[in-house]
């Protein structure tokens, strides 16, 4: 099933990219080709999964999949040049991200592009051929089956959309040549998204209990999804009438007391949302709302390359003498990016009584644990400014120090299921539909709801202001978020990239959109496809 999606994508692809159609003649005979796949029940099922596997790649750094994104550090491109971390390990594939030397050749400007095209076709064939059968298993396979793939394509224009702004709408097989695409307005491809999400909603299944598979969606993944995207419509009603559906829907709760594997060691219950296997709803996890299942060493999970998220924010510690590396220190990090000490480091960033800051989600003790310096060991390392500058130990979010290593503290995978929708969220996407409309009291509700599992004090109305959500999001969210979606939807990436990144102070208008690939433009010769300002 793989080489059909890959199929499916590479057609598309070849078409907008290279302008080559060769690949378009390519006799499909096989016994998994789609016209011989896509005739049961069972066929799109595979197909489905396929989906699946396609999305959870959205951060592959340069494995075997053919969704690869082709080098290191893909997630870290949506977290530098904002106002949160910079670049400690100055990897060749982020450095022009924070430098703001972002070209229309940059790998990640190309493969995102074709990661998000890529998921779009494989979605679109899926619909076709559901169009086409008449032999399934239950009458609601195929809205089931078309409800499942319009939320992917949603999911993949969502990335097109903050990346590029106005890209072009397919949402049909492309079986002719063409040369000839034109950019789609940015609201129009917002009101087919819109679209998509409310099929998707309404045929999805209801009861997160029922579904068959662990990491399947329900319509409350739709509908959160939908909230933001009506965020980003501008339509700030439905935004908050979406974002209510899914908290009042009485499927989920913030947790509030222990839960999961290690519920009698010591902790919080916030940080037990990020051990390992506390991720989904059968593990007691009731605020999770989707979870992308990434589970080591598990068919349909991921693998040494799907998620390099631990080596992005762990330090490079076992750089430092008296240190080895260590599976409990979070493994192999490398540091490529760290955070800035305005609010990792700041007295009041945090309440005193705010569990997101405790020693369990914000490692600030860091001691020596290579026995062969036994003049260091068992003792404490102190942060000092050579230590942060080296990026060997500061303080850092333990959200991503644990996943399965296979006995190797090298390994590089962060192979641990990866909540991608929570509730928590789900309440500061209401606040943020409620301060866009003026409701500064209903915002400062929504966002006390948060702080109170935190054990941080409530705000009143004169404190919820859009820069106070976008600090709590840091609180709360903080390396769950793509940060740079996040300021882009609410306008303020500029703004506070200049006021807390020095790195990237440089920074204006036409950095809210990456530029469009250059192999796009170049090969689409029968039609004018404008670059994007500024590039």
């Amino acid at each position: 099933m793989k080489n059909i999606l890959a199929a499916a994508a590479a057609a598309f692809l070849l078409i907008t990219t290279t302008g080559c159609s060769d690949f378009l003649h390519e006799d499909l005979k096989k016994e998994l080709a789609p016209d011989n796949t896509y005739t049961s029940t069972y066929g799109f099922q595979v197909g489905v999964n396929g989906l699946y596997a396609w999305a959870r790649s959205e951060f592959n750094t340069w494995g075997t999949s053919p969704t690869t994104l082709g080098q290191a550090c893909p997630y870290e491109s949506f977290q530098v040049a904002t106002d949160i971390v910079y670049t400690g390990h100055k990897d060749g594939s982020l450095v022009p991200f924070e430098t703001l030397a972002i070209t229309p050749s940059l790998t990640f400007v190309e493969n995102y592009w074709k990661w998000s095209y890529g998921l779009i076709a494989s979605v679109n064939e899926l619909l076709t051929y559901a169009d086409k059968n008449e032999n399934w298993d239950a009458p609601t396979d195929k809205i089931g089956f078309q409800a499942e793939a319009r939320f992917f394509r949603a999911y993949a224009y969502r990335y097109l959309v903050y990346l590029y702004g106005d890209v072009p709408y397919i949402d049909k097989i492309e079986s002719d040549f063409r040369i000839d695409f034109t950019r789609t307005p940015k609201a129009e491809v917002l009101n087919h998204m819109i679209e998509d999400l409310t099929f998707a909603a309404d045929n999805l299944p209801e009861n997160p209990d029922n579904v068959n598979e662990v990491g399947k969606l329900t319509k409350w993944a739709a509908i959160q999804l939908l909230s933001e995207v009506y965020l980003m419509a501008g339509q700030y009603d439905k935004a908050e009438a979406a974002a209510k559906q899914v908290i009042d829907c009485g499927y989920f709760r913030l947790m509030t007391e222990r839960f999961g594997v290690n519920k009698s060691a010591p902790g919080d219950v916030f940080s037990d949302m990020f051990l390992e296997y506390n991720q989904n709803r059968t593990a007691g996890n009731m605020e999770t709302i989707w979870v992308m299942q990434l589970e080591y060493n598990t068919p349909g999970g991921g693998d040494s390359n799907e998620d390099w998220t631990k080596r992005a924010w762990v330090p490079k510690y076992w750089n430092e003498t008296g240190f080895v590396l260590c599976d409990s220190l979070g493994g192999r990090g490398l540091a490529q990016i760290v955070p800035f000490k305005w609010w990792i480091e700041s007295e009041d960033f945090y309440a005193p009584t705010d569990i997101r800051n405790s020693k369990y989600s914000i490692k600030r003790d860091w001691y020596y644990n290579n026995p062969a310096t036994p003049e260091l060991f068992g003792k404490k390392c102190e942060i000092t400014e050579e230590t942060w500058s080296k990026c060997s130990v500061f303080p850092t979010i333990t959200k991503f120090n644990y996943g399965k290593t296979d006995d190797d503290p090298s390994y590089g995978g962060n192979n641990k299921d990866r909540m991608k929708f929570r509730l928590a969220e789900t309440y500061l996407l209401l606040a943020e539909a409620r301060l866009q409309q003026g409701n500064a009291q209903g915002a400062a509700e929504a966002i006390n709801v948060v702080r109170k599992r935190a054990g941080a004090p409530e705000i009143t109305a004169s404190q919820a202001t859009i820069d106070f959500l976008l600090d709590e999001r840091i609180r709360e969210l903080v390396g769950e978020e793509l940060r740079r979606f996040t300021l882009v939807r609410t306008g303020k990436l500029v703004e506070r990239t200049r006021k807390y990144n020095s790195y990237s102070n440089k920074i204006d208008e036409h950095n809210t959109l990456w530029p469009i690939p250059q192999s796009i433009i170049d090969s689409n010769t029968g039609a004018d496809f404008p670059q994007n300002p500024g590039y």
